[in-house]
């Protein structure tokens, strides 16, 4: 059987990598598909991949894995949705742009949610397997353990804080909390970390990487991957971002601003301000530790890291009974814009 890791954006290699260990162990052939905007950044080039589509044609898959939003109609393959993010809230989590065969759900919360959309659109399955990102939860949370030790030593600190804003123009925080961050980082026992999405735009990242060069006790971090720091850090500082799900299920307090949730069961501010005391308050006393017991069972109840182990094993089973598709029928405007995008892409 082959498989296919399909990566828009640079935030995929860390999702699919333990998938990709999982084929390895099995056994099984798989190519990564690396978008020709991100192929520097490909951290696995010992591995089978490949910048081109048609490649993807030739070589055939039974299996095509994508955390994106889209993936190529056309290319024979089983299409399956493993998502980039925990945030149902978000504009377009649920939204079926009819790419997909099959998705993979993370937790009861967004299984639920896709069965009923499966109800009106009946052209896919959908099965509950956890995501693999959070493999690492279950198998090595305190990988880091020594390497947060050596930043507190060296930076003579006793806490830190995440900041990792979300880069949706409308609902990232990033404008509105430099002076925030600055007067934070006063308080010489914390360290800030400083973590950007990959897509935030470049005006506050180079905001925020000339603050960090000014102040001792603030660091910009370039790694693409988050989990490390989301494992070493005490209090995480957000906005609408899904990574604020993420931080909650190693059961840590979350402090967020104008989060656009229907459901905020963490310390959220709607004003751009107060950051040290609300600092301050959550770290005397945690709140809002019990709620988070119902994010962990409904968002992602799986703690035993076999997540990727579910995937595979999941569309292995799925095939049994299903013949391979050869494509997706779509409407003719997002097979035209799917072209447009690969040939703008130079993904030919």
């Amino acid at each position: 059987m082959k498989f296919v890791l399909f990566c828009l954006n640079n935030y995929a290699f860390a999702i699919l990598e333990p998938i990709k260990k999982e084929l390895q162990n099995l056994n099984y052939d798989f190519l990564w598909y690396v978008a020709p905007k991100i192929s520097a950044d490909f951290p696995f080039k010992q591995d089978q991949y490949t910048s081109s589509i048609l490649k993807i044609k030739s070589y055939n898959p039974e299996v095509i894995f994508a955390p994106g939003n889209e993936v190529p109609y056309f290319l024979r393959g089983l299409k399956t949705q493993i998502f980039h993010g925990l945030a149902g809230e978000k504009k377009g989590h649920f939204r079926i742009r009819n790419y997909f065969d099959l998705y993979l759900t993370q937790g009861p919360y967004f299984t639920k949610k896709f069965n009923e959309l499966k109800k009106t659109h009946n052209d896919f399955d959908v099965i509950e397997t956890g995501w693999p990102k959070l493999d690492i939860y279950g198998k090595q949370k305190d990988k880091y353990h020594a390497y947060k030790k050596e930043l507190l030593t060296t930076y003579n600190a006793n806490t830190i804080l995440l900041y990792a804003p979300t880069f949706s123009p409308k609902l990232t925080s990033a404008p509105f909390l430099i002076n925030e961050i600055k007067n934070l980082a006063k308080k010489k026992n914390f360290l800030i970390l400083l973590k950007f999405h990959p897509l935030m735009a470049k005006e506050w990242i180079d905001t925020y990487k000339k603050l960090a060069k000014s102040t001792n006790n603030i660091l910009f971090q370039e790694e693409k991957d988050i989990t490390k720091f989301l494992l070493i850090s005490d209090v995480l500082i957000s906005d609408t971002s899904s990574v604020i799900y993420e931080f909650m299920l190693l059961d840590k307090p979350v402090i967020t601003f104008k989060n656009i949730s229907s459901n905020i069961i963490w310390e959220n501010s709607l004003e751009y301000n107060n950051l040290n005391a609300l600092i301050d308050k959550t770290l005397l006393e945690d709140v809002f530790s019990k709620n988070r017991t119902n994010i962990i069972e409904n968002y992602h109840p799986y703690q035993d890291g076999q997540s990727a182990k579910r995937m595979v094993e999941a569309v292995v089973t799925y095939l049994k009974d299903h013949k391979v598709p050869s494509k997706r029928n779509i409407s003719f405007f997002r097979k035209l814009k799917t072209h447009l995008k690969l040939l703008k892409a130079n993904a030919y």
